[in-house]
């Protein structure tokens, strides 16, 4: 009797014991951080100029989307220059322009998306299969080296090769019979030679991502599946694969997310009067009407840019929503 009554405790006890033990972690976590800090001060403050950039080049700027709602103009400042509301973005919904942008500029990150997407990846299972360590190296220098040219230089590469007259291309069209075509000037070819251009260029860095995943399949997986007799194919698919689904559909989200944006340096260097029917793009449009035009029309800009933003942040998004619903997998 005496026993149960000493082990025996009040409501009120138990709920300081539970309050003594919820702040305890708490406690440690936040002392367990500062620790951290002190320990490791030189990795936190490299981290300082990382963060520092971003805020003065990604966040601050962002003080200048006022301007998409007003009638900006230099003499009275952001402040001083009078608010217009939707005016801009009712202009460029309804300007003649507005649906051919659009398409050019879906329809060509389309294009590159369905192209070049699924390229990086068979690159990446081709290395990982390669018994042959020289051969694997060699091909990954070959194929990444690309992603260090410069854009101006590519295209520069481009014009010379497709040259009419004496370009690589067109002489081995001429071995056929066929005269010369003029690539750069055919606007059904823009896209054709902006979006393999880019998958030679690009393919052999992406497949860094691919194959870094592809280092935590264990190897013993492959071990067992060689005694049961599975080739190298069904072992690629069935346990390589997998693997680097997860990243695969990380990299998806941001490409679907950044639908109407596409590479602008690229595009207006292989811009001009012949093709620009298919190559004029919603980033090329707001330099022209926001810094290169005579008059530039700063709040007009703003507002397509702004436009452009919202809805890739929209299709981010849905595609992350989608991705964790029948994917299993998203940033968030």
């Amino acid at each position: 009797m005496t026993t149960s009554t000493q082990t025996r405790t009040t409501p009120r006890a138990d709920a300081r014991k539970s309050a003594r033990r919820r702040t305890q972690p708490v406690a440690q976590n936040s002392a367990g951080l500062g620790l951290r800090i002190r320990r490791n001060w030189q990795l936190y403050a490299m981290l300082a100029l990382p963060l520092l950039w971003l805020a003065l080049f990604a966040y601050w700027p962002m003080y200048g989307v006022i301007i998409a709602f007003k009638d900006y103009n230099v003499v009275s400042g952001i402040w001083g220059s009078p608010w217009v509301g939707l005016k801009h973005f009712d202009r460029f919904v309804e300007s003649y322009q507005f649906w051919r942008l659009i398409k050019n500029t879906v329809f060509l990150h389309v294009y590159e998306l369905v192209a070049t997407f699924p390229l990086p990846i068979i690159l990446a299972l081709c290395l990982n299969t390669v018994r042959k360590k020289w051969f694997s190296r060699s091909a990954q220098l070959i194929t990444y080296a690309p992603h260090f040219i410069s854009t101006v230089v590519v295209v520069g590469l481009i014009v010379v090769l497709t040259n009419p007259s004496s370009g690589v291309a067109n002489r081995l069209i001429g071995l056929f019979g066929f005269g010369p075509v003029d690539f750069m000037g055919d606007a059904g070819l823009f896209r054709h030679l902006y979006v393999w251009s880019g998958a030679w260029q690009t393919m052999g860095f992406a497949a860094i991502i691919y194959l870094a995943a592809l280092t935590s399949v264990p190897p013993e997986l492959h071990e067992a599946a060689i005694v049961d007799g599975a080739s190298r194919l069904r072992r690629m698919w069935h346990i390589d694969l997998p693997a680097i689904v997860p990243v695969a559909v990380i990299l998806l989200i941001l490409n679907i997310g950044s639908i109407l944006s596409v590479g602008f340096e690229k595009v207006l260097l292989m811009q001009n009067n012949l093709n620009l029917d298919t190559a004029e793009v919603i980033d090329t449009y707001v330099y022209k009407i926001g810094l290169a035009s005579a008059v530039p029309q700063f709040s007009y800009a703003t507002a397509i840019g702004l436009f452009r933003s919202v809805i890739g942040l929209v299709l981010l998004v849905l595609a992350n929503s989608f991705a964790r619903r029948f994917a299993k997998s998203s940033l968030w």
